[in-house]
């Protein structure tokens, strides 16, 4: 399956106020394996190998058995080393949580949100950033780990003496300002602006990418996750008929099917 203003690194715990088959079940979440730019010469450390190691460790264990069940033996053990030597790198779990859920923030906002991650950086045109958006849908078809570890731990993040409560907390309020703006920027090109509550609409939209994405992991085969989130924006008049995004209209492929899109959110 976005909320004040953030400094790059995209932090949203600092933030003050912004399938595959069944025995892909268990795979570690896929890492950020895009290429670096022709200017980024840098090579990570072995501290730097050895951080990314132990994040991949635990993104995995979290992901499969949530916060609570592991421990830092178990994510030592994993990632192959020692607690000491996890310990060195990172000196809690909680510390190492709030990591793994910041590092796939910090990918996602470079494409979302730009202005946030990047104060200052070009924002895409509405239409585009909608297919971002719509793309991290598909993307999150492709990485169940991911969309595990999010479930899991958002639930669990209820409890406010849980660790990642703040981080839940600010990472949804702005998640609905962002969303809100971008409804708002949709309906202006659309011509119908005010018919519908931005915020509402943002506040509907993500309660569906989180609910379809528990059913899909129950069902992954059954839950067609992006082709319902379109089907919900094409009936609000939100996804552009002349866009990029007007191509996979569900009107006009006669309606969702079991199957759309179970190949092809909210995490």
């Amino acid at each position: 399956m976005n909320e004040g203003p953030v400094q790059a690194p995209y932090r949203p715990a600092e933030a003050g106020a912004h399938r595959s088959s069944k025995g892909d079940a268990h795979r570690p979440p896929e890492a950020d394996t895009r290429r670096p730019s022709q200017g980024d010469t840098h090579k990570p450390s072995k501290g730097e190998r050895t951080r990314a190691r132990i994040l991949d460790s635990a993104t995995d264990l979290f992901s499969r058995s949530g916060f609570h069940a592991v421990s830092l033996r178990d994510i030592a053990a994993h990632a192959g080393m020692t607690h000491a030597g996890l310990l060195h790198h990172f000196p809690g779990k909680d510390a190492l949580l709030i990591e793994v859920l910041e590092r796939r923030d910090r990918i996602d906002a470079r494409e979302l949100f730009p202005g946030i991650a990047r104060p200052g950086a070009p924002v895409p045109a509405p239409a585009e950033r909608l297919r971002l958006l719509i793309g991290v849908v598909a993307r999150n078809a492709r990485t169940p780990g991911l969309v595990a570890l999010y479930a899991k731990l958002s639930a669990e993040a209820t409890d406010p003496a849980h660790p990642a409560h703040g981080y839940f907390t600010r990472r949804y309020r702005l998640l609905r300002a962002e969303v809100s703006d971008l409804v708002r920027a949709l309906q202006d090109e659309a011509g119908h602006p005010g018919d519908l509550d931005p915020a509402v609409v943002a506040g509907q939209l993500l309660a569906l990418m989180d609910g379809l994405q528990t059913q899909w992991l129950l069902e992954p085969g059954v839950v067609p996750m992006e082709a319902l989130v379109r089907d919900f924006l094409d009936r609000l008049g939100l996804l552009p008929a002349d866009g990029p995004e007007g191509a996979g209209r569900a009107g006009d492929a006669g309606g969702v099917s079991a199957g759309d899109g179970a190949a092809g959110v909210s995490g």
